[in-house]
């Protein structure tokens, strides 16, 4: 896997070893992260994904040490350092050195991820409504994109493959819809796009955000609502949004298909324009 690595002052080209059993982040998860993507040489929100890094470490009581101005810079020198046909997860973190139970707000350390990691297709992927539900913002630091919320994501991931699925839909403590284990989940109905009410336990995200203006562009009402599974299943089209993948439409959720449907792919082929103003190689 192809990738470059900033720390401390210096470039690498393969995973640095940085962590040790009495560093805080190690034992304790004090670290955030956030994720961009490179393709074709766009990175589009790239600044909006910098800036977050910066909430996230401050939600976690980590004390930044970079300007967001200065993380999307550096991004944008590893994203050069590779062929401009790749297709890239960027991934700017912070973790604490030093701290007990909480932090050391100024042992905060900077690290980037750059490498290869492809783009799904968008020929769709199925959802399981999963047992394992979203945590309150009192339970968890559900406002910042810390790494100690992803077990919980992956053990509901790992159930719903179990059962012949892709991904999972979590619930938040009421029985709300929340999101996607691993994005933000959406709905059409009658040619209106629902997508749920944030409530603190998800992070109501950047390409969520994205995919609301280009909707507004297109026409296409869009209605933020306290969401049910039975919303979910008589939808006409169900489809997420997300960094990984941007815009992916569902094909199944538990035992009912659904078709490619034509909100979904229009919001994507609008969002694939939109990203050729974030050029970064001129």
């Amino acid at each position: 896997m192809a990738g470059v690595y900033f720390y401390n002052g210096e470039w690498f080209d393969e995973n640095p070893r940085i962590l040790g059993p009495e560093d805080h982040a190690f034992w304790m998860s004090s670290s955030v992260f956030d994720g961009a993507r490179s393709f074709q040489g766009m990175s589009p929100d790239l600044d909006l994904h910098c800036a977050r890094l910066g909430r996230s470490a401050l939600a976690l009581g980590m004390t930044p040490t970079m300007e967001a101005g200065e993380v999307e810079e550096l991004c944008k020198t590893a994203i050069k350092k590779l062929p401009k046909e790749s297709e890239l997860y960027i991934r700017p973190m912070y973790f604490a050195r030093g701290g007990f139970i909480d932090p050391d707000p100024d042992s905060a350390e900077f690290v980037l991820a750059v490498y290869d990691t492809p783009m799904p297709d968008a020929e769709g992927f199925s959802a399981h409504f999963s047992p394992f539900r979203r945590p309150a913002s009192d339970m968890a630091p559900t406002d910042a994109k810390a790494s100690c919320l992803y077990p919980n994501s992956g053990r509901a991931v790992a159930h719903a493959r179990s059962l012949g699925f892709d991904n999972a839909i979590m619930m938040d403590a009421n029985n709300n819809i929340a999101e996607f284990a691993t994005s933000n989940i959406w709905t059409v109905k009658d040619g209106v796009a629902f997508t749920p009410a944030p409530t603190g336990c998800f992070l109501a995200g950047i390409t969520r955000a994205r995919v609301m203006k280009l909707a507004a562009a297109a026409g296409i009402e869009v209605v933020e609502k306290f969401m049910s599974a039975e919303d979910i299943m008589s939808a006409d089209e169900v489809f997420n949004s997300g960094n990984f993948g941007k815009i992916m439409p569902v094909t199944r959720v538990e035992d009912k298909e659904f078709q490619l449907g034509p909100v979904a792919l229009k919001l994507r082929d609008m969002y694939m324009d939109f990203s050729k103003s974030s050029q970064i190689f001129k």
